[in-house]
């Protein structure tokens, strides 16, 4: 009778395992069963299609794998290494893995140190990792040489039918920037290419050319953002050559450039997003300009500008210096009395429309250290400390003017060794760079940087936003008395909801639950609007799940 009351009980603890449940009010976390401790990180969460999801999985220093779970019980069916073949005897570097209306393609790049050209291919690849024999060649790109070769960017279509890539890369020799954007159907067909060469003026003082952002909307139409930006010492001003290069596929991609012209102001990054009222919205911080032309570069406010793609016209442009109340939070009460500015360390990582048509940008405090390395020669070893800290949240109004701001309070770091630097989407080579938020490479995915950050979630007007946080912060909101993460296997999720005046209402676990699942923000696929399939773990513990916001 004993054995079969033992044996009653461990079957309702494994029910209970496979449906357990996570709750902060209205937020549910719902997991399935517990993976196997195979050691195989979840680095990214490919797709759902055909009630199966996709993950990709990384071990040691360069193995990866595909995964496959059941959508309704998160369980797992197979998972099996991604052999990458050769080129020419060339080994081919992995770069990513995407679903594009149900077709799993794994790309990857080679360099052609003869030519000197880099390569990027594509090839299907099934559900148990074979990577078919017939790839397609994506990017044949020609570049100066191999530590000038640049780095591809990826954005996928909302519909997630279509693939927008780019190559970016310097030729110093030239004091040039060649970039390449194409855009790929579901069979990796070239539906749209375009190649330019920027050539610089060492001359002008103080240049800057930075390939801001790129989009790709419902329609497949694509955007660039273009910012160019020198100080003229005679006339002792600031020369900034703000656009944005539309490509529509209704005009059979014809490039057209919208300027965005203001004055006495620079520009310091800028994020793009597409809306389906055929319009592009664009959002950025700014610095001020001294009487002699010279950018200050630290952060006075963000600006907000919309494109009429009906017309290609800038329908407005508003600056919004950051109030009092945000400078006090973010500096300091004796700085911001000074009227001092910002630090530029802070980078746009989300862009939310809301439903009056005004904007929420999220502006997370973002620093990569790189520490020195040790050992000899392509052995040498890398420490590398990620620190994402305190999101400014700003809602702007229809017209871009500033409706409200607040500051999420938080402090994260997290640091990794690698044997190599391959920071994604936030390249930069003096003065030249591509992107601006910090992407931190698949390599470096399960071990640590993926805890930090936040997932924000926006319904019924209602901003919510979920991290990782030391649970000695319980309660607290005052971004002075916040306690950095530390452990984030300790870690305890928190919520912090934004009502549409921008009070702060947050939300923690009423017990703090021992060996408790702890979230990882930095991987999760975006179902809808207010349902995620997230990835948690303690410790070796791991499990998938998904995140629901309820009405």
């Amino acid at each position: 009778m004993k054995k079969i009351f033992m044996g009653f009980a461990l079957f309702v603890l494994c029910s209970i395992s496979l449906n357990a449940q996570n709750k902060i009010d209205k937020i549910n976390m719902t997991y399935g069963e517990e993976l196997p401790d195979d050691k195989q990180k979840i680095v990214k969460i490919i797709g759902e299609h055909n009630n199966k999801i996709y993950a990709l999985g990384f071990k040691g220093k360069e193995e990866y794998f595909l995964k496959v779970f059941e959508s309704s019980t998160m369980k797992i069916i197979s998972s099996n290494p991604i052999i990458i073949p050769q080129i020419s005897d060339r080994e081919i570097d992995f770069e990513d893995v995407f679903l594009l209306n149900g077709k799993l393609y794994a790309i990857g790049s080679v360099y052609n140190k003869k030519e000197k050209i880099f390569n990027l291919v594509g090839s299907e690849i099934s559900e148990k990792g074979v990577i078919s024999s017939k790839s397609v060649t994506l990017f044949n790109a020609t570049v100066a040489k191999k530590s000038e070769r640049g780095g591809f960017y990826f954005k996928q279509s909302q519909d997630e039918g279509a693939l927008l890539i780019m190559h970016a890369s310097k030729f110093p020799k030239e004091d040039a920037v060649k970039y390449d954007i194409k855009l790929f159907d579901e069979n990796l067909t070239t539906l749209f290419s375009n190649e330019e060469k920027v050539t610089f003026d060492d001359s002008k003082k103080d240049f800057e050319f930075t390939i801001s952002d790129f989009e790709l909307n419902f329609q497949d139409d694509i955007f660039l953002v273009i910012n160019e930006s020198y100080r003229d010492s005679k006339k002792k001003e600031k020369v900034e050559k703000f656009q944005v290069h539309i490509f529509k596929r209704a005009n059979g991609y014809k490039k057209e450039v919208v300027d965005i012209n203001f004055k006495d102001k620079e520009i310091i990054n800028c994020k793009m997003m597409s809306t389906n009222k055929n319009t592009l919205l664009l959002a950025g911080f700014y610095s001020s300009v001294r009487e002699n032309g010279k950018a200050n570069k630290e952060l006075k406010g963000i600006y907000n500008a919309t494109i009429n793609l009906a017309n290609n016209v800038n329908e407005n442009l508003k600056f919004n210096e950051f109030d009092y109340e945000t400078k006090v939070k973010l500096i300091g009460e004796r700085r911001a009395k000074k009227g001092k500015d910002v630090k530029p360390l802070y980078n746009i990582t989300h862009i939310i429309e809301k439903n009056d048509g005004g904007l929420i940008v999220l502006s997370e405090y973002q620093l990569v250290y790189v520490g020195q390395s040790s050992g000899i020669g392509p052995l040498a070893f890398t420490p590398i400390t990620y620190t994402k800290n305190e999101i400014i949240i700003t809602c702007l109004k229809p017209d871009g003017s500033l409706d409200w701001s607040n500051v999420l309070p938080k402090e994260q770091s997290a640091a990794v060794t690698t044997l190599s630097l391959a920071f994604s989407f936030a390249s930069g080579n003096g003065n030249f760079a591509v992107g601006g938020s910090m992407m931190i490479p698949l390599a470096q995915m399960g071990k640590g940087p993926e805890y930090l950050g936040a997932i924000p979630i926006y319904k019924n007007g209602v901003l919510n936003i979920i991290f990782n946080d030391n649970v000695k912060n319980k309660g607290i909101t005052n971004i002075e008395e916040i306690k950095s993460l530390g452990n984030y296997n300790n870690a305890v999720p928190s919520l912090f909801i934004f009502d549409e005046k921008g009070s702060i209402t947050r939300k923690d676990p009423e017990e703090v639950i021992k060996n408790e699942l702890v979230l990882r923000p930095g991987i999760y696929y975006r179902k809808s609007d207010n349902e995620l399939i997230i990835y948690s773990s303690r410790k070796k513990l791991d499990k998938l799940g998904r995140l629901v916001l309820e009405n």
